[in-house]
């Protein structure tokens, strides 16, 4: 089956942002793991060698830090986007150098990063970009001048078809693609991220992480994800006020990010020190979801947002935002959660009251989280790969 990829005499490279945490690199780590076990020689190719994610690179797959001096500055080194196109010249050098069959790069920036380094390397290696999450919310930036990236669009447009294929996440962020950058939609592939289930087992078995979860009377809802404004958490804070005055209720928000300082002091200001923690980043958050009453996801935009599949997969109900994109097409149009409109916390304590009030069946979530099981989702990637490297 992995013929096309090794006959060539060639690898697949993987292009990251980093190992830092976030739900591409977790993603795309599993991907490799699968590839590899498929007998798919593996490149994965990071700006540096260092990050959390580190430990968990899969056993086989070589890791290449490029070692851009540029991406070594304070000032580009605290930034992804900065570093992945300050690591553009590296990656040409990289790409000229191993010549792999095929390279793969995933979010936009590192997407824009390699097209431009196939070009600079002028070497015949074959370009798949996959785009992670809806492009036209990541150009409406509120931390950019006129609350936009004003060359976000603009380069996409003139780097994205330079690629040879483009695969998105889901079918909403394929859409988006398509409009914001001119691409026609049907040359755009949709393919899912992986997750192993059997991970999602043994760490569900795993034992009670927070002392809350061991207490039956009060339901704890848990939030897993980035401290980021993506994540619209300050409108979940204000949700659990309206809950707090009809019930007893507790949220865990597992995650780290530069958010934290002003998410503990909107805790705070809210009165709610008393039944919100913010526990940090875990390594197994499948023990946590598994033990919670109901899982919330408040996100701004998404692409298809891992944290709501592995919810399903521990059989979590769930309540989420209707934002763009992914959590309508994992929740079938709202048949397995709740969707309420973004930023609106009075829908969403109202949605987290009825699902508290009422749980659904756990069954069905189970049921639709082995959509994206690992074993056929990376063979889908596979196939795809090959027709790329053909």
């Amino acid at each position: 089956m992995t013929e096309p990829l090794r006959v060539r005499g060639g690898r697949l490279a993987i292009v990251l942002t980093g190992l830092g945490l976030g739900g591409v690199q977790r993603t795309m780590l599993t991907l490799a793991g699968g590839l590899l076990e498929r007998g798919v020689e593996v490149d994965l190719v990071v700006p540096r060698a260092e990050g959390p994610f580190l430990e968990a690179v899969p056993e086989g797959a070589r890791l290449v830090a490029l070692g851009s001096r540029l991406a070594r500055l304070p000032w580009i080194r605290s930034r992804k986007r900065r570093r992945s196109l300050a690591s553009t010249g590296a990656l040409a050098a990289y790409l000229r150098g191993e010549r792999p069959v095929l390279a793969l790069a995933a979010s936009h920036y590192v997407n824009l990063s390699l097209v431009w380094a196939r070009r600079r390397a002028g070497v015949p290696v074959r370009v798949a970009i996959s785009q992670r999450t809806a492009l036209s919310r990541a150009i409406e930036n509120a931390g950019f001048p006129f609350r936009r990236r004003p060359l976000l669009q603009a380069m996409v447009r003139r780097g994205y078809p330079m690629a040879d294929a483009i695969t998105a996440v889901s079918d909403g962020v394929a859409e988006d693609l398509a409009r914001v950058s001119g691409i026609p939609r049907d040359s755009i592939a949709t393919l899912p991220n992986p997750l192993r289930m059997e991970e999602v087992e043994l760490g569900a078995a795993a034992p009670v992480p927070h002392p809350w979860l061991s207490d039956d009377a009060v339901p704890v809802c848990v939030a897993l994800g980035r401290l980021a404004p993506q994540k619209d958490l300050p409108t979940l804070l204000r949700a659990m006020v309206q809950v707090r005055r009809r019930r007893p209720v507790r949220l865990l928000v597992l995650g780290e990010g530069r958010e934290r300082a002003r998410l503990e002091q909107m805790v705070e200001e809210l009165d709610l020190a008393e039944d919100v923690a913010l526990p940090g980043y875990v390594e197994n958050p499948f023990a946590w979801l598994a033990r919670a009453r109901l899982f919330i996801l408040s996100s701004s935009y998404e692409g298809l947002p891992g944290a709501l599949v592995q919810a399903l997969a521990c059989g979590c109900p769930v309540v989420s935002t209707d934002c763009p994109s992914g959590p309508r097409e994992i929740l079938e149009e709202g048949k397995l959660g709740a969707l309420v409109p973004v930023g609106d916390p009075t829908a969403m304590a109202g949605a987290i009251d009825a699902a508290l009030e009422t749980p659904p069946d756990r069954a069905p979530l189970r049921r639709r989280a082995l959509d994206f099981a690992r074993e056929p989702v990376v063979d889908a990637w596979l196939a795809w790969l090959e027709g790329v490297a053909a």
